[in-house]
């Protein structure tokens, strides 16, 4: 058997099996978007791990190391942003051939600073390592959360609402400008597009205040892609799903951009990665409660794109024609 027969979340289920040991200061192991260990009697503490692949994950022409430094801890506090915690210290992990700049090491940590000072947090270790080929980067973030407030994947609850921040699809769009560079859109979408990918900006605020208002059941990051996590939400808390996609959030730029690839932007917004918007459920009373509190103070949108259904319902798209179809993962898979 090979790596690539059991897929990158087959695998994960079998090395949890081989490591899982009751330990009374783990409340949540492997599984979700971050590890959650009790330390304090009221004070929870994150911890989330993620790697940033050379020719996998980015493409070293393409991407500053600046603005890949910034990517590589903005994606994990996401993972922290989507527990509704706030990140605290940050380890980095590099395996660089030898013949890289020192230059190009620098930058990368100076991206990684700025955007730790931006979500008040520190960087206060890590290793290095010689990669015979590409560059490797491993990052590692410790947060925390109150103890009452932290939301998992699993609470989701038939009647709930599902809500998204922002926009989605702009990323996949970014990067489909990048790698098919011949076309030609307006200069305004395009730097839009491309900073939405290269430069993701966590939902860190919008988090804490979804978690604080005690209205929310469940939470995720959307990095795989919509339809991929949205699944991961429904296969922890043992739910049903169906989305609409005539509600799915779309930025002008994706709407513009999208007509130039011959799909309709929904379609990017369902399977692009890497927005790093955050994917929630809640009571349908409590929707409006979080639409004032998360948009007043950040200005953030909140929309409704689906309802949660009992597990025996299944998962549903909603198409804008009205058809419904099966829903099904189709979003980042590493193997």
């Amino acid at each position: 058997m090979k790596v690539g027969d059991v897929g990158e979340f087959g695998l994960i289920g079998r090395l949890a099996a081989l490591v899982k040991t009751p330990h009374k200061g783990v409340v949540v192991g492997i599984g979700d978007d971050v590890a959650v260990l009790q330390v304090a009697e009221d004070q929870w503490l994150l911890a989330t791990v993620d790697s940033q692949v050379e020719g996998v994950h980015f493409l070293r022409q393409v991407i500053t190391p600046y603005q890949l430094g910034r990517k590589a801890l903005a994606i994990n506090v996401s993972d922290i942003a989507a527990m509704g915690g706030t990140p605290t210290f940050v380890l980095a992990s590099l395996a660089l051939p030898q013949d890289l700049e020192v230059a190009w090491v620098e930058a990368l940590y100076e991206g990684l600073h700025a955007e730790a000072t931006r979500v008040g947090a520190a960087v206060v270790g890590g290793n290095m390592a010689r990669s015979p080929d590409g560059i490797f980067i491993d990052i590692t973030v410790l947060g925390t959360v109150a103890k009452d407030e932290v939301l998992l994947r699993s609470g989701a609850r038939p009647g709930d609402q599902v809500l998204v921040t922002g926009t989605l699809g702009d990323s996949a769009l970014g990067l489909h400008l990048i790698l098919h560079p011949e076309i030609t859109v307006p200069d305004a979408a395009r730097a839009y597009l491309l900073s939405r990918h290269l430069t993701p900006s966590p939902r860190l605020t919008e988090g804490r205040l979804i978690a604080r208002s005690r209205q929310a059941t469940a939470m995720i990051d959307i990095s795989d892609g919509l339809s991929s996590d949205v699944m991961h939400l429904c296969n922890a808390s043992e739910v049903g799903i169906r989305l609409w996609a005539e509600r799915f959030p779309l930025s002008a730029a994706a709407r513009q951009v999208a007509a130039y690839t011959g799909r309709p932007a929904w379609e990017w917004a369902l399977t692009g990665g890497e927005d790093y918007e955050l994917c929630f459920t809640a009571g349908a009373e409590g929707v409006p409660i979080l639409q004032r509190q998360v948009t007043d103070i950040t200005r953030t949108p909140i929309t409704v794109i689906g309802e949660i259904l009992p597990a025996s319902a299944g998962h549903w798209l909603v198409l804008p024609d009205g058809k419904e179809v099966p829903l099904t993962a189709q979003g980042w898979r590493h193997f």
